[in-house]
């Protein structure tokens, strides 16, 4: 069943009376999407206004246009309950893939306000081609081995920073620990990655 959504903060579609009990507010984000696999329209209300805000002002800040930022946001939380059941809890915290499903929803509406009304005429491609896409999936996929080899707390603030577009400030809000923690984490993983992926991408 899909979820009929809206961007004002609320469910248009709400649980019906007599299902579970709402997620209490301690319960983790990692363990709401586990329970949304599991079509817990409950803890996908819980999940949504959790997020809802923020992945609002993330998609603001890269259509500057409201509707288009509307649009996304219904988009993100349209995938995460689709999609839920791809999260692997034992890969890593639940913000970074949430804020993934976002990012691509932002990147669709980016690209069809940029694609062309009108037929053009025909011009050499500047797609890449098939060795460039090739080492283009080996270097996301590098990158993507390197950041699972990193501690949980620095891999973190690398994602949280990555997908969701967020500053160190912000991060450090969101985590609730200091700035300088952030920076002093960011550093360290910075530095690890330069180390893990030396000589292989130049």
């Amino acid at each position: 069943m899909e979820l009929a959504l809206d961007t004002r903060s609320r469910l248009s579609a709400v649980p019906e009376a007599g299902e579970a009990a709402a997620p209490s507010t301690d319960v983790s984000d990692s363990d709401l999407l586990v329970r949304v696999a599991e079509r817990d329209r409950l803890a996908f209300e819980t999940i949504y206004h959790r997020y809802v805000r923020s992945v609002y002002g993330l998609a603001l800040r890269r259509l500057r246009d409201r509707q288009r930022a509307e649009d996304a946001v219904q988009e993100t939380f349209a995938s995460v309950w689709r999609s839920a059941s791809s999260y692997r809890p034992e890969r890593g915290p639940a913000a970074p893939w949430l804020y993934a499903v976002a990012r691509n929803a932002i990147v669709d509406r980016l690209r069809a306000r940029t694609e062309p009304t009108s037929e053009v005429p025909d011009l050499p491609s500047s797609e890449p081609g098939p060795a460039d896409r090739a080492e283009s999936s080996f270097v996301a996929w590098r990158i993507h081995r390197a950041l699972e080899e990193l501690s949980a707390k620095e891999r973190e603030v690398v994602e949280l920073a990555y997908w969701s577009g967020m500053s160190q400030s912000e991060v450090a809000e969101y985590l609730h620990i200091p700035l300088g923690t952030v920076k002093t984490r960011t550093r360290s993983a910075l530095s690890h990655l330069s180390g893990l992926l030396e000589g292989e991408l130049a």
